[in-house]
Formats: structure tokens, sequence, C-alpha cells
């Protein structure tokens, strides 16, 4: 049989690309269940004692459920504001269309760090003092464009006939809107919301810029690293943070797979 070489060649590039992107990963989940401190290979052997060790931590337990308020409050925000922006941006024509379109994506494309500069110096230049609404905010901001992004792909593949068939048959732009464009737009509207919590959660530059003295989760596995001495409960946190982080984004794209072209 043959092998056709160049299918064979991208085949195996992309087997080393998911090695190279996922390959850390996997030590790091390998390592959560060592049951050494030392973190050599092989493990010593496999145990679930850092699990338990991590999970009585009450300094993880805190920056946890900040990263948990903080993510869900920002996703919040960030589902209200992007569906509104998306619906005016694609029903409406009005002056500055385009620079608002742009306005809101240009967070998402902007480095972390200069982002977080810059909403670090907005909050100083107000006198806002660094906390929880600080990082609500700035997380909130960079969070929008996924769902605008979702929503408003989703809205330009409506037709318009629709909304116009609802008008013509007596219903005003509410109940066109709650009875046919928001089920329409209910699944990307969800998987926007799952991709900006996803996105929310694991932030740490950002939240680096608008936190202060909070400790996010994030942070906790930065400094941890850094000191070096809690490093196999760090390989813990760092794999239920991953999977926090990842089980959004696999519940978006189902959401999106089930919706249909």
């Amino acid at each position: 049989m043959r092998v056709d070489p160049v299918r064979f060649l991208l085949g195996l590039w992309v087997v080393l690309v998911l090695a190279f992107l996922f390959g850390p990963i996997a030590v790091v989940a390998v390592y959560a269940f060592n049951a050494s401190n030392v973190q050599s290979w092989p493990i010593a052997g496999t145990s679930l004692r850092w699990f338990a060790i991590a999970w009585a931590d009450r300094e993880v337990a805190a920056a946890l459920s900040l990263s948990l308020r903080a993510g869900a409050v920002a996703t919040a925000l960030a589902t209200l504001i992007g569906t509104a922006a998306a619906l005016a941006v694609h029903r409406y024509r009005f002056v500055g269309r385009d620079a608002v379109s742009l306005l809101l994506v240009v967070p998402i494309a902007l480095p972390g760090i200069i982002t977080g500069m810059a909403l670090n110096a907005f909050f100083t230049a107000s006198g806002l003092p660094l906390s929880f609404w600080t990082i609500v905010i700035g997380h909130t901001t960079f969070c929008i464009v996924v769902v605008y992004n979702n929503v408003l792909a989703r809205l330009r593949r409506i037709p318009a006939s629709l909304a116009e068939a609802s008008m013509d048959l007596g219903a005003d732009g509410w109940r066109t809107f709650r009875l046919v464009t928001f089920p329409l737009v209910a699944t990307s509207l969800i998987a926007g919301a799952l991709l900006a919590f996803a996105l929310s959660f694991d932030e740490v530059i950002v939240t680096t810029f608008t936190a202060g003295a909070q400790n996010t989760l994030p942070l906790w596995i930065f400094g941890a690293i850094r000191l070096g001495q809690r490093l196999p409960e760090v390989n813990v946190v760092v794999l239920v943070v991953t999977a926090i982080t990842v089980l959004p984004v696999l519940a978006a794209y189902r959401a999106v797979q089930r919706s249909g072209p």
C-alpha cells in the first residue's frame, strides 16, 4: 500500500504540534498524583495526598472563590453588554458604527500586559482603589468581544425576513426579540458566555494589574511557582484550573455544534 508522503508529513506535524501544546499539561497532571514532593522522572509512586492538602489550604480556597466570583460576574456583564452591542451593530445604521465595532474588538487583540497597564493607570487616575470590582471591570473589557463576535456571527446568518414577518403579524420589537431572535441566537450567546468565563478564569496578566491585595487563583499559582516551595500543591491546583478552563470551552463547542450551520 502506497503512503502519500505529503499526507504523512502533515499528520506527523499535527501530532508534534499537539504534543508540544498538551505535553506539558500531561506532565503536570502526572506530577499531581506523585507520592513524593520531589519532581523527578519517573515518579516515585502515585498518591492523592496533594489533593487533600490543596483542598484543606484556606489560601487556595479563598483564591479559587475569588476567581470564580470574579469570572461569574464578569461573564454576566460581558454577556449583557456584548449581546446588546451585537444587536445594535447588526440592526441599526448610525454614525461611528464601524468605530464601535472596532473598539469592542481591540481589547482582545492587545497584549494582556498593555490592557492591564492601561486599566491600572485609569483606576489610579480616577482614584478607584484596586478591589474585586476593578478585577471584574478588567475582565469584562476583554470578555465582551467573545460574546459580541459569537452573537453577531449568528445574527448575520438569520434571515431578516423572520423578524419582518413577526412585525407584519403585529408583534412589537421586544416580542419579536423574545419569540424569534433570542431563540435563534441562544446557543451562540451561551457559547460566548462559556468562552468568556474560561477566558476570565485563567487571565493572570490583567488580574495582576487590577487585583491590588486580592489574590486570585492564577496569582496564587504564579507566586507559589516563584517561591518554589509548594510545587506538588501547585500541580494539583493547575490540574483543577485546567479542568475548569477546558470544560466551558468543550461545552461551548458542543453548543455551537448542536445549533447547526
